[in-house]
């Protein structure tokens, strides 16, 4: 089954969702757990688990709708487990790429982004998580996307 639909393939966490600015971080979580849900669903759980070493707890908890805490890197495996979609080190590192260019279309520096945020990440922070340096969860990502969006729209 292909995923995508329209959607480039690894501009997922951007070519899905080209209406983030005018979510909140909250509904735009929620859509890419969606996403990460049909994703195992399509593929079936044990796939996925196999093909990730992700706990089978963690992609019951993703199937039921749960929003438990998982990382960018962990969502882009899950979703590299589509044959449609590129290479989860291509998924997330476009992930990143996608905050780096919204951060130069919306003329925020790691500053900047921290408050408009209500520094509820430290400028270091932002940029060791940005850069890959620092682990990133998909919620943390969805706050970065979403002020992004909205700030460069």
């Amino acid at each position: 089954m292909h995923l995508t639909q329209g959607v480039e393939a690894a501009g997922m966490l951007r070519g899905a969702f080209p209406d983030a600015g005018s979510m909140t971080p909250t509904e735009l979580l929620a859509a890419y757990e969606a996403q990460l849900r049909e994703t195992i669903e399509a593929v079936g759980s044990e796939r996925v688990g196999e093909e990730t070493g992700l706990d089978p707890e963690l992609l019951a908890a993703i199937r039921s709708g749960d929003s438990p805490r998982i990382e960018l890197t962990d969502a882009a495996a899950i979703l590299a487990t589509d044959p449609d979609r590129p290479a989860a080190d291509a998924i997330a590192a476009e992930a990143r790429d996608i905050l780096l260019l919204g951060m130069t279309t919306a003329v925020l520096d790691v500053d900047g982004l921290a408050s408009a945020i209500g520094d509820a990440l430290e400028p270091k922070e932002i940029q060791q998580k940005v850069e890959g340096r620092q682990p990133m969860s998909l919620c943390e990502y969805a706050l970065l996307h979403q002020e992004l969006a909205a700030s460069g729209a």
